[in-house]
């Protein structure tokens, strides 16, 4: 085999995002999506190929990246939402289990999924992190997307031999 080597791609022309967005701490992530769509705007996805949806809180988010990813109908998928530190260990139970439940969701269905949900100490981290997170994760989920989708045309040559 020859080693080569793939580019970045961050054409976003034709693909399908899938955004899932928590609502609580609701200010924080209106941010995220705002700069995430704007982003995807950005790099060339089509608003009418972008599907988002809210869900109460970031323990939702696993489930309903699931069911999307269920639907093969999507290129990649965004998780935008934000856990800020409170006084008991609630904290840690859903930053844990939520990012390894998208973790999990991306690893089993295989699609890339972009995890920006902020885990942050106060609302003033999480408020100054939100519009780079929300456009970060729209690139990430375009690169992966376009990855991806060159992995999956390499396998097929392969198999084709």
């Amino acid at each position: 085999m020859t080693i080569g080597t793939y580019e970045s791609n961050l054409n976003g022309e034709g693909l399908r995002v899938g955004i899932v967005q928590a609502r609580f701490n609701e200010d924080v992530c209106h941010g995220l999506l705002a700069s995430c769509l704007a982003e995807l705007k950005h790099l060339g996805v089509m608003d009418e190929d972008v599907l988002h949806v809210s869900v109460p809180g970031a323990l939702e988010i696993p489930l309903t990246l699931q069911k999307m990813a269920e639907t093969d109908q999507f290129d990649a998928l965004i998780a935008l939402g934000a856990v800020i530190r409170g006084e008991t260990y609630h904290f840690e139970l859903v930053s844990n289990e939520s990012g390894a439940g998208i973790t999990r969701v991306s690893l089993d269905a295989g699609i890339p999924i972009a995890n920006a949900v902020l885990t942050t100490e106060n609302d003033e981290q999480a408020e100054a992190r939100m519009e780079v997170k929300g456009a970060e994760a729209a690139r990430v989920a375009v690169e992966m997307a376009n990855l991806s989708i060159a992995l999956d045309e390499l396998a097929q040559i392969a198999d084709d031999e």
